[in-house]
C-alpha cells in the first residue's frame, strides 16, 4: 500500500490518470498502514471482521464502507495491499473488473499461504509475485503482471520473500497505472 501511495504521489496520478486514492481500508485497527495513510492525508476506515457473525456480513458492511466514498462517481479500483481475508464470492462479483490483488507466487503456482515455503520445498528455481483481478476463486482471474526472482541454494522463506516483496513494490503501482490507462481509454 505504501508503495502504491508514494508511486501516486511521485507519479502525480491525479493529474496524469484523473485519479486519486479516496481511502485506506483496513479489518485490523493497528494496521500499520493506517497510519501512514493518516500521514499523507488519506482518508482511514476500519472495518473489523471480528465485529461480524460472518464472512457475508462482513464484506456487505466492507462493501457499505467502499462505497461510501463512490461520489460522484463509483470507485474505479478497489486494491487489495496486505488484506489477508479470502473474501466472498459476492464481494468479487460487486467488485468485478474492479479488483485487484497481489499475491507473493507466479500464479497459477502456489495459491493460498506459505508460497515461499512451498516453492523452496518444491525446488522451484524461480519464484516471484503476481497481480491479478480477484474473481470468486481464491487466487485466480486475469493476470495483470508478474515479475520473477531466482530461488538461491540457500534462500529461507524469509530471505526469498524480501526479495519478491522488492518486486512486489514495483510492479503493483505499474500494472495499477496501466489497468486505469487502459480503462480511461475505452
Amino acid at each position: 500500500m505504501e508503495a502504491i501511495v508514494r508511486t501516486a504521489e511521485r507519479d502525480h496520478w491525479k493529474q496524469r490518470l484523473n485519479a486519486q486514492i479516496a481511502a485506506v481500508i483496513s479489518n485490523k485497527a493497528d494496521a500499520k498502514g493506517l497510519i501512514f495513510a493518516q500521514g499523507k492525508g488519506i482518508v482511514t476506515e476500519v472495518v473489523n471482521h471480528k465485529a461480524y457473525s460472518s464472512r457475508e456480513d462482513f464484506d456487505a458492511a466492507l462493501m457499505q464502507v467502499i462505497d461510501r466514498f463512490d461520489q460522484p462517481h463509483e470507485p474505479v479500483l478497489v486494491v487489495l495491499a496486505g488484506f489477508m481475508r479470502i473474501l466472498t464470492a459476492g464481494f468479487a462479483e460487486h467488485y468485478a473488473g474492479r479488483l485487484l490483488n497481489i499475491h507473493p507466487s507466479l500464479l497459477p503456482a502456489f495459491p493460498g499461504l506459505h508460497t515461499h515455503q512451498r516453492a523452496i520445498e518444491a525446488g522451484c528455481q524461480f519464484a516471484g509475485a503476481t497481480v491479478h483481478q480477484v474473481t470468486a476463486e481464491l487466487d485466480h482471474g486475469p493476470i495483470l503482471a508478474q515479475a520473477v526472482v531466482p530461488v538461491l541454494p540457500d534462500d529461507t522463506p524469509d530471505t526469498l520473500a524480501a526479495r519478491v516483496l522488492t518486486q512486489e513494490h514495483l510492479i503493483y503501482p505499474r500494472a495499477i497505472e496501466q489497468l486505469m490507462l487502459a480503462t480511461s481509454s475505452t
